[in-house]
């Protein structure tokens, strides 16, 4: 299992929407991070930034991440999102959530 934490921006016009499709997740879109063996996954907010904590099962994530990109209820849910996020300026290409690095972990 791999933890993973990633930083987003989130334009404060549209938090208070953002929280809204957050308090009811489309059933398909929570079932496909299930099968993209994704667990035990949270966002935080704190001044205008969003932060999200979440543990890798599987063996293959870049498969299962292009699994989770192709799935078309994904898509648009994502449509609806990605608007809502201000992207960091100094994230890795490639990424729209920026990965964090992990320092520190207690069991």
């Amino acid at each position: 299992m791999k933890r993973f934490g990633q930083l987003i921006g989130v334009r404060p016009a549209d938090f208070e929407r953002y929280k809204k499709y957050h308090a009811a997740v489309w059933p398909e879109v929570l079932a496909m991070i299930k099968k993209c063996n994704m667990q035990n996954y949270s966002i935080f907010h704190k001044e205008g930034m969003l932060y999200a904590y979440f543990e890798y099962t599987g063996t293959d994530f870049a498969g299962d991440m292009a699994k989770m990109a192709a799935d078309p209820k994904t898509q648009e849910w994502w449509a609806i999102m990605e608007p809502m996020q201000d992207p960091l300026a100094n994230r890795k290409p490639g990424e729209w959530w920026t990965n964090m690095d992990e320092v520190f972990h207690l069991d």
